[in-house]
């Protein structure tokens, strides 16, 4: 389970994460509905979707519409930095 960097929440399980060939850190879901918000970010002269950890409020990055057409066909492009990465066992 990815988690939250700041708070611990549970933001995105391993088993939707992909290979965007982005070089960032890509899922087509979250957790589960309650984990993220979304915003408009209009900064640096374009219009993109910013997802935020909805317990704590921390960035994460930004949702596309380009991810796997199959699956949600979105894609998560998230900031490694806000994310920790929790093994099933709790290690």
């Amino acid at each position: 389970m990815y988690t939250c960097i700041v708070c611990n929440a549970p933001l995105f399980s391993s088993d939707t994460k992909f290979d965007s060939h982005s070089g960032w850190p890509s899922f087509y879901d979250v957790a589960n509905s309650d984990a993220v918000e979304r915003h408009t970010d209009t900064s640096h002269g374009m219009e993109r979707i910013e997802v935020t950890c909805k317990n704590c409020g921390a960035h994460l990055g930004h949702v596309f519409p380009d991810g796997p057409e199959d699956k949600t066909g979105e894609r998560y492009c998230i900031n490694s930095v806000a994310l920790d990465f929790k093994k099933k066992n709790g290690d």
